[in-house]
């Protein structure tokens, strides 16, 4: 995608993604800069929240934005913050990107299957994605992308073309001019991978069936009795995740007091016990009840045992 959308231009060379992005992301936001024989030390902005805070806001981006938007191609932005498992209104973002004139793309790695999203009318430039998270497609598994369709039919548009990208009905006449398909599709640069797609088209058919509309309303209130269980339970932990529902999905990151070291072990106490959670460096301990699986018996069983962590941790 930023091959086709990261275009570097005489006064526009930057590209803005948030401080502290998912390493991965930074990579290959680096490997594009240098691609284009520019210096990551002076073009790439990333906007970090503001002294002693955690989270970014939405004010902050626009008035970057605002300052910096001349300076900026490309405007790279996750759904949701891995760390902090902060969610961005995209509509907002994508209007203050274009307002400045940028390209706007989103990582929704660990929105997508967790959110309502409505790339289309948030009139984003594109989108990518990841299934293994919480599409439930495993390790390794195909991901996705969303190009606006104001794109689709764009075959000036400079790319990565591939074979599979290739209109299907003159794909095997084998000419050799590109003609790329419809839509994202246009985008696609080998076959996917079989073995590793029939887990997501499994997964995908229940998610059909269940609705994300229900299953982002079950999360709202599996989170919300989440954050109500901490709160009695272990009201020393701080809850980094914005309380706002609309502001997150169903993670709350959680910094547990003693510092790293404790935090680190009350983790592993919880995994020697049957509770999946994520560590995440430097003092993040993410906890995700995903609606499609999870109970509110499981969440309530949480509470209790996350508790006894910290009891068993001091």
């Amino acid at each position: 995608m930023m091959a086709t959308f990261f275009r570097p231009s005489r006064s526009r060379t930057k590209i803005l993604i948030e401080a502290g992005a998912f390493a991965s992301d930074r990579h290959a936001v680096v490997a594009q800069l240098t691609w284009h024989g520019l210096d990551p030390a002076t073009h790439l902005i990333e906007l970090a929240p503001e002294a002693g805070a955690d989270l970014v806001h939405i004010d902050a981006i626009r008035d970057c934005l605002r300052e910096r938007g001349s300076e900026i191609a490309l405007v790279l932005w996750p759904g949701i913050q891995f760390r902090t498992g902060q969610a961005f209104d995209l509509a907002a973002i994508a209007q203050a990107a274009r307002a400045a004139g940028c390209r706007v793309g989103f990582d929704l790695a660990h929105a997508i299957g967790n959110l309502e999203l409505a790339l289309h009318d948030s009139e984003a430039d594109f989108a990518v994605w990841c299934s293994y998270k919480y599409l439930n497609a495993g390790p390794g598994a195909i991901g996705g992308c969303f190009v606006h369709e104001r794109h689709a039919d764009d075959a000036s548009l400079p790319r990565l073309a591939g074979w599979w990208g290739h209109e299907l009905s003159t794909r095997f006449a084998m000419r050799p001019g590109f003609r790329p398909a419809h839509g994202a599709a246009g985008w696609a640069v080998s076959n996917p991978p079989i073995f590793a797609a029939t887990p997501l088209l499994a997964s995908l058919e229940l998610f059909d069936e269940a609705g994300i509309e229900r299953l982002r309303a079950k999360s709202v209130q599996l989170t919300g009795f989440l954050e109500f269980l901490i709160e009695r339970l272990a009201p020393q932990v701080q809850i980094v995740t914005p309380r706002a529902p609309a502001e997150r999905g169903c993670q709350l990151s959680l910094r547990i007091p003693g510092g790293a070291a404790r935090g680190r072990r009350v983790f592993e106490w919880l995994g020697a016990h049957g509770a999946i959670c994520d560590w995440r460096e430097p003092d993040i301990l993410r906890v995700a009840p995903a609606p499609l699986y999870n109970s509110f018996e499981d969440v309530f069983r949480f509470g209790e045992l996350f508790a006894r962590a910290l009891e068993a941790n001091p």
